[in-house]
């Protein structure tokens, strides 16, 4: 018998989530709870297998959740069911060490294989989720290789810059000249090869600079 907990705010998701698991066997839906403090306060209570964790959440989101949960509850298995398919918010969840991702458009099927395989110890990621965190690693390890190139100061003017600090905040926190700043900035587009601070921002953020 697994025993589940399920944490979403999405009130007709959940209930209908509830209401599929209800019928398989070998499966108890011991707890549910909307946001990640009150799956908390669930969890001191409430003893569980496997936990389906939805990501966008009130109050403590599921990320922040994950953290506080790989700590306390090792040996809890975290099953991400959520619609966000962001590259950079799946390889955050990856390296905080969840079990398992799926969207939520997935079928029950594919619902109970992940259930099962986390159960058993293993890893479930569904295809298209394991293809996005597939290309995010592989241009990764590209723009890895070009921050070689990088200057330890260049590096932190590249994180300030993903913080929107302006050009002139980023001369006062680094006491360095706003034209100095500027020449930094011109380094930065030309190495990485983007056209602009957004592109610089999204660089920084494929990285995990901003974790």
């Amino acid at each position: 018998m697994t025993n589940i907990i399920i944490a979403d705010d999405h009130t007709m998701f959940l209930e209908g989530l509830i209401s599929l698991l209800r019928n398989v066997p070998e499966i108890t839906v011991t707890g549910k709870a909307s946001n990640g403090k009150e799956l908390l306060k669930l969890l001191e209570e409430n003893t569980a297998d496997v936990l389906l964790l939805d990501i966008s959440m009130p109050e403590m989101d599921g990320v922040d959740a994950t953290k506080i949960l790989k700590k306390n509850y090792p040996n809890l298995k975290i099953i991400i069911l959520t619609t966000h398919s962001n590259a950079h918010i799946i390889a955050k969840l990856n390296r905080l060490g969840v079990d398992g991702y799926l969207l939520k458009n997935a079928e029950k099927d594919e619902l109970l294989y992940a259930i099962k395989k986390v159960q058993s110890g293993e890893h479930y990621f569904s295809k298209e989720v394991a293809a996005i965190h597939k290309e995010y690693e592989t241009n990764l390890k590209k723009n890895l290789s070009s921050t070689t190139e990088l200057s330890n100061r260049e590096k932190e003017i590249l994180v300030l810059i993903a913080k929107q600090l302006t050009a002139a905040e980023i001369a006062e926190k680094t006491f360095i000249s706003l034209n100095t700043v500027n020449t930094h900035k011109r380094n930065l587009l030309s190495k990485l090869n983007v056209k602009n601070t957004a592109g610089l921002v999204k660089f920084a953020i494929e990285l995990g600079l901003l974790d």
